[in-house]
């Protein structure tokens, strides 16, 4: 299937099918049909399972599709031929390294995703006075975090829904008044700004909802999930932190509503492969590499290797232990130039 004699005629075939899967049939039926689309129609993903050896017409489950290391959207135009992003999504990187770049053709599909899983766990977002404390992602352009959480804030019809980038007494005061009125409160942040609330502002919350998402970004040390949930949850008085995970290069989220378990909407799946082996399939329970299926994400492609460590549970439900390093596959020529 050739996206280039009709980029919006393959967006208005695709688009509905992630949100009709309610099963295991339905998901793998799906994913083996983008699989086909990709292994024809976009170029680097084509390019790379050649290098693997691998035969189109002999992936006939979904545990032999191969999933694209996360760190082709790096140094490659990951996309179905014949497409323009509408959107570039950028990652934040890490000192001295190269940042990510995931071309969006169609932003209506990504908002559908995120509206249609942050509903499903949360309610409307006209439920919620929404407050995100997110500095280093407000201070660049092309985060699918800010864009997510903006659209978020617009449809919470709240007027002091809003983000904050420093000024934590400003936010603090906020808090207070949201606690004073009773008003249903989302607090969303990064780890090291929830940190420094915590110690500037610490107040009991009672009607609010803290989630954490993304890392230190070199603005703290690393800290193990249980030490930074304990140190906000003794901090707030609350029961739980709730997580998002996301990423640059994705286009759906997986939402965790405490003790860092992660539960994905029925078009994403996380499995696990062996660190030492990236064409493995690790069981249930045991520690390994995170791949993702993702099947909104139609136009680039549905199926990443990532660069996290993490853990699945027999129910489906995941943990995301930490990251490593070294993760590209070695040997393979298309992840330089």
């Amino acid at each position: 299937m050739n996206a280039r004699t009709g980029g919006a005629l393959v967006f208005e075939e695709w688009r509905e099918k992630p949100f009709l899967v309610d099963d295991d049939s339905g998901f793998e039926a799906l994913a083996l049909e983008l699989f086909a689309l990709h292994a024809a129609g976009n170029p680097v993903y084509k390019e790379y399972i050649a290098a693997l050896g691998v035969r189109p017409e002999q992936v006939d489950a979904v545990e032999r599709i191969p999933f694209l290391p996360i760190g082709f959207f790096r140094n490659h135009r990951v996309l179905l031929e014949g497409l323009e992003g509408a959107l570039q999504f950028t990652s934040s990187g890490t000192t001295g390294s190269a940042t990510s770049t995931h071309h969006v053709p169609w932003p209506e599909l990504y908002e559908r995703s995120f509206n249609t899983s942050f509903g499903a766990e949360y309610g409307r977002p006209s439920r919620w006075r929404i407050l995100a404390l997110l500095p280093a992602y407000l201070e660049r352009p092309g985060s699918s975090l800010v864009y997510m959480v903006q659209k978020l804030i617009g449809q919470s019809g709240d007027a002091k829904s809003g983000t904050f980038l420093h000024n934590l007494d400003a936010l603090a005061a906020l808090l207070r008044e949201s606690e004073a009125e009773g008003v249903q409160t989302l607090l969303l942040g990064v780890p090291f700004a929830l940190l420094d609330l915590a110690e500037q502002h610490p107040m009991p919350l009672r009607h609010t909802v803290i989630m954490e998402t993304g890392g230190m970004k070199g603005r703290r040390p690393e800290m193990v999930r249980e030490e930074l949930h304990a140190i906000l949850k003794e901090a707030f008085g609350v029961a739980a932190i709730h997580s998002e995970y996301g990423m640059t290069e994705l286009l759906s989220q997986a939402w965790s509503q405490g003790h860092g378990r992660y539960r994905c909407p029925p078009w994403m799946r996380v499995r696990l492969r062996d660190v030492n082996d990236p064409f493995s399939t690790m069981e249930a329970g045991r520690t390994g590499g995170i791949d993702v299926m993702d099947l909104c994400n139609i136009a680039s492609c549905p199926f990443i290797s990532t660069q996290d460590l993490g853990r699945v549970h027999a129910d489906g439900s995941f943990e995301v232990l930490g990251r490593f390093d070294n993760s590209d596959l070695r040997g393979c020529n298309l992840l330089v130039g």
